[in-house]
């Protein structure tokens, strides 16, 4: 993880501070608040702010003017039965704000989730760093046979180095080529006052997609468990999923009885189309049914015998 000096700084000063508050906080999230969870090779994740906790979800709920119940089992049951129906408006009650530092095609694939607010690091403004991200060898495989959009097995050792190597080199020219055409360094100073520099808006345009970028990322909760579903999920693309899982991890620390509602509803549970649901009274019932009798097509098909482990 490569946070400056200066963030580091800053975080050290803001964790060191405390400030007396009449909000109601999530003492999990107040815990590491700040704090920088690495992620890949040079990015991570951490939380700036944020706005309400389980209890300001049951108070929107119930328009009430307190903490919720005075029985915590109570608030738990409402929280899972709003998300079990789909009431979504008490979670867009509460807000999150992230600081993230990844690679450009990450942040293009992320972006695509267009429920929250960016501000991101400007190389129209700022010199980008020299740090771009490198797949480890596990992580290089070929293009899935059966995913257009997916992985398939891992590469050779040997190919896996060659491209590694490949990747390596091509980042390092192209930074060398955009110090060249900015000739001026981070501090903005010019390297060769006889030289013409580039303007920074042009210069970047020969960067790789590996390259690192930065933005603040502000969502509320109702949205966020949306990106999780879909980002932490098995299917998701690696370099996007760790960036989700940690903020799963975070996600328990603000809310722990949505996290467990999330889990049990939204990530780990299933929905059933029209066809799949008389398919499965009909296999609970004991009858036997086929793809062509169930109405689904092939894929869906598939993807309802893998659900329940049934025989293909």
């Amino acid at each position: 993880m490569a946070l400056t000096q200066t963030q580091t700084d800053e975080i050290q000063a803001l964790r060191s501070q405390t400030q007396p508050t009449y909000r109601d906080i999530s003492e999990g999230l107040e815990e590491v608040l700040y704090q920088a969870f690495p992620v890949l090779d040079h990015g991570f994740v951490r939380v700036i702010d944020y706005m309400g906790n389980d209890s300001a979800i049951v108070q929107a709920a119930r328009v009430s003017y307190g903490k919720g119940t005075k029985k915590r089992t109570e608030d738990r049951g409402l929280i899972q039965y709003l998300l079990r129906h789909s009431h979504t408006t008490p979670f867009e009650m509460c807000e999150i704000k992230f600081h993230v530092k990844l690679p450009i095609f990450v942040a293009r694939q992320w972006i695509r989730h267009r429920t929250a607010n960016v501000n991101e690091y400007s190389a129209r403004y700022s010199i980008l760093d020299k740090e771009f991200y490198i797949p480890s060898a596990n992580h290089l495989a070929v293009q899935s046979s059966t995913n257009r959009q997916g992985r398939g097995e891992t590469l050779s050792p040997e190919y896996s180095h060659y491209v590694m190597d490949l990747l390596r080199e091509d980042a390092d020219r192209s930074y060398s080529h955009y110090e060249e055409l900015l000739n001026e360094d981070a501090e903005g100073n010019s390297v060769d006052p006889q030289k013409d520099c580039l303007a920074r808006e042009l210069a970047r345009m020969n960067l790789s997609l590996n390259f690192y970028t930065q933005w603040y990322w502000k969502i509320n909760l109702h949205n966020l468990m949306h990106f999780l579903a879909l980002r932490a999920d098995a299917h998701a693309q690696y370099e996007i999923r760790v960036y989700a899982e940690i903020m799963l991890d975070l996600l328990e620390r603000w809310v722990p009885f949505t996290h467990e509602a999330f889990i049990q509803y939204r990530k780990e549970g299933v929905h059933f189309s029209k066809n799949g649901l008389s398919a499965l009274k009909k296999l609970l019932r004991g009858d036997k049914i086929t793809q062509d009798e169930s109405g689904m097509s092939k894929r869906e098909w598939q993807e309802f015998s893998e659900t329940l482990d049934l025989p293909l």
